[in-house]
């Protein structure tokens, strides 16, 4: 979760993410992470900039042969 995305706009100063926004994303989140865990896998979730989290977990991990990711369309 890229703390960026909950601070205000460019313009205006209106919230990105208002709280009943953010609290479907975070129910979404959960409702993945259980129904992951129901078929025996797991959903990581971090706080922070993806550019620093992302090179955290390759870090911790160890063993990975490639990473996707997509940028958010503005």
């Amino acid at each position: 979760l890229d703390p960026r995305h909950y601070l205000g706009t460019h313009c205006y100063g209106f919230p990105k993410t208002g709280p009943h926004r953010l609290r479907f994303l975070l129910e979404s989140v959960k409702d993945l992470r259980e129904t992951l865990k129901k078929k025996g896998s797991t959903l990581v979730v971090r706080k922070g900039k993806p550019e620093d989290v992302v090179r955290d977990l390759i870090s911790q991990l160890g063993s990975v042969s490639a990473v996707a990711f997509h940028e958010e369309v503005r």
